[in-house]
């Protein structure tokens, strides 16, 4: 099979739609009655005649959600694919991908104490005191600083795009994703689309970095801001980056 075709395998319109990452793993682990799966094995480079066995686990707390197994024929050694999966109701709707305290990025991506000073007032870590006439009390957008604190943040994260993408898509070490699988839930099945993590941040990190309207941050197709919620416990001080997975569907 050659690009043009796994091109145009990339993406397919499922009969049954996935409720949850159990449906994909019973698809991998159904591989031989399955299109979806015979599909997706074959985007990620098996010939569907040399596969003995396949064999997928769900994972937890790991950027990749779906491990799955392949044991080819007559080879010893077992191939292993990471897939981070994005189920989707909404075609407009943001997929929370990261979040932390700013002190655990802080040590993730080595940010200067002033950047993250200026992350603290952003998620209001740091409450912002005598300060009036802000849209919020209990923290600071970025369009309500300084210039030079903006500043300081759009250098920042220009700076840091490439490794602040892969982390928040891929992550490290041997559970980093390899691939990413989006469906998008419909009334009638599911539409799905397969891509390499590279392929996935290399459409997610398109544009530049900026402040929006609201006085978030975007970086490229990725939206930090204050996590929020959480019935006002401290935890909804923390920073989290958000996507739309459907963006990978173009």
């Amino acid at each position: 099979m050659d690009n043009n075709d796994l091109k145009k395998l990339g993406s397919d319109t499922a009969k049954s739609g996935f409720k949850n990452e159990d449906d994909i793993v019973f698809k991998f682990n159904n591989w031989e009655k399955d299109e979806d799966a015979k599909k997706w094995l074959i985007i990620m480079g098996y010939p569907i005649d040399e596969i003995e066995k396949v064999e997928a686990v769900k994972l937890h707390g790991y950027k990749t959600d779906v491990q799955v197994q392949i044991t080819i024929y007559m080879k010893k050694a077992i191939a292993a694919e990471n897939l981070s999966v994005k189920l989707v109701s909404n075609p407009q709707g943001f997929n929370q991908v990261d979040k932390r305290w700013i002190d655990k990025y802080v040590e993730l991506w080595n940010i200067p104490e002033d950047i993250s000073l200026i992350l603290k007032k952003f998620t209001g870590e740091i409450p912002p005191k005598e300060i009036k006439g802000l849209r919020d009390k209990r923290r600071m957008f970025l369009d309500e600083m300084g210039e030079a604190a903006r500043n300081k943040i759009l250098n920042f994260f220009s700076k840091n795009k490439v490794l602040i993408i892969s982390d928040i898509l891929k992550g490290r070490g041997i559970f980093s994703a390899g691939w990413m699988l989006v469906a998008l839930k419909a009334d009638k099945g599911s539409k799905w689309v397969l891509k390499s993590i590279n392929h996935a941040m290399n459409i997610f990190s398109e544009g530049e970095v900026r402040i929006t309207a609201k006085g978030s941050l975007k970086i490229g197709k990725v939206l930090m801001q204050r996590k929020g919620g959480d019935a006002g416990r401290s935890s909804s001080n923390m920073l989290q980056f958000k996507i739309n997975p459907v963006e990978l569907f173009d």
